[in-house]
């Protein structure tokens, strides 16, 4: 697996945006014109994208309700494409009723999100860092109520076994097989674009917070200082964190200033970021990145463990089936006007397709204190 150090946005060339305000639960998420990439990637002609739009945005409103009414007989949420339908996991017949009672979908499932969670994170801490090269990550499964451990195809071994036997013990561990890559970071050596540098290595914005940027956390370490797209003195690094995490912070100098937008890179229009709602399991997602630029994909999985091989393991990270490629690191996630997370690493590139991992970005604002530029 790859790690991808790449751009998303450039706030010193875009024009100081009006006065920021946040989404709100009553607010409707704005239809981007994301069309043309999302008709390219997915298939879908104008129309389709458009009520694709729609249905995404009304399923990710009704998420807080829905929980609400499943209270702790909560047991997850993905989306159902096929229907356009939110589906909440739920493990008792009244939870479903009220569920349903929202407007979304009720399936039963073995097991609460809560005690799924508490069998991730006891896979996580057995696990430890001595993962077989082939086992590609692992995350927790509301449909199945298990953990599923990703094996590379053909690469089963001893070596995989036993490590799937140790883990079990957290309890429900099943095992799926997935791409014979292997994932890994896409850092990137210094190239032209629209970049910003650290060192010898080039990575992407993510998203404008008040005071900065947030990007990649394997970019660079605290007190490292960066470079924007002309090679001038942009700022420092405030907070990184990686492995573990993936995710950090840049402070810019007081000639750089910060504005709601991810680049459309001449592929689509320039987005602005309005909030930062979660989108389930099963929406749509697009990417904008320095090498590779915009493309779209669907979100896979949450909170999946990824290993990148040498002990570099990544916890929490969201599943996509967006390509990316070296110097794409650090760059934007998005769902029509929502920050997702930031660009980390994953397998393949955009001319074969493969997957790539993001850092959720409500946990980089969370962990430092930050407020997202919105629009």
């Amino acid at each position: 697996m790859k790690i991808l150090v790449s751009t998303a946005l450039v706030a010193s060339l875009l024009a100081v945006p009006a006065q920021a305000m946040a989404a709100s639960p009553e607010q409707p998420l704005a239809v981007p014109r994301q069309t043309a990439a999302l008709q390219k990637d997915l298939g879908l002609t104008e129309q389709q994208v458009k009520e694709l739009l729609r249905a995404e945005a009304a399923a990710t409103k009704l998420v807080p309700a829905a929980q609400r009414a499943a209270g702790t007989a909560f047991g997850g949420t993905w989306y159902d494409a096929a229907r356009q339908k939110l589906v909440v996991g739920v493990t008792s017949p009244a939870a479903a009723d009220a569920v349903r009672a929202t407007g979304a979908e009720a399936s039963v499932v073995p097991v609460t999100a809560a005690v799924l969670d508490r069998r991730k994170a006891a896979v996580d801490k057995l696990a430890g860092t001595n993962v077989p090269a082939a086992v590609s990550g692992w995350s927790a499964d509301p449909r199945t109520g298990t953990v599923v451990v990703n094996v590379q195809a053909g690469k089963r071994s001893a070596a995989v076994d036993a490590f799937v036997d140790k883990v079990a013990k957290a309890g429900a561990v099943s095992v799926r097989e997935v791409a014979a890559q292997a994932p890994r970071t896409f850092a990137a050596g210094t190239v032209g674009g629209d970049p910003y540098y650290t060192g010898n290595v080039r990575c992407s914005i993510g998203f404008s917070v008040h005071g900065g940027f947030v990007t990649a956390g394997h970019c660079s370490g605290a007190g490292a200082r960066t470079r924007g797209w002309d090679g001038s003195a942009q700022g420092v690094f405030r907070g990184s964190s990686f492995p573990g995490n993936d995710y950090a912070w840049v402070q810019v100098d007081s000639g750089w200033w910060t504005v709601p937008v991810v680049l459309g890179w001449g592929q689509v229009s320039d987005q602005l970021v309005r909030g930062s709602w979660e989108a389930p399991v099963g929406t749509s997602v697009c990417r904008s990145g320095s090498t590779t630029h915009w493309h779209c994909g669907h979100i896979r999985a949450k909170n999946e463990t990824v290993n990148y091989g040498n002990g570099q393991l990544f916890y929490g990270a969201t599943k996509t089936s967006v390509c990316a490629e070296g110097g794409d690191s650090g760059g934007s996630f998005i769902t029509g006007d929502q920050a997702q997370g930031v660009t980390s690493g994953g397998w393949g590139n955009c001319s074969s397709g493969g997957e790539t991992w993001f850092q959720p970005v409500n946990e980089i604002l969370g962990a430092y204190g930050l407020t997202l530029h919105t629009a």
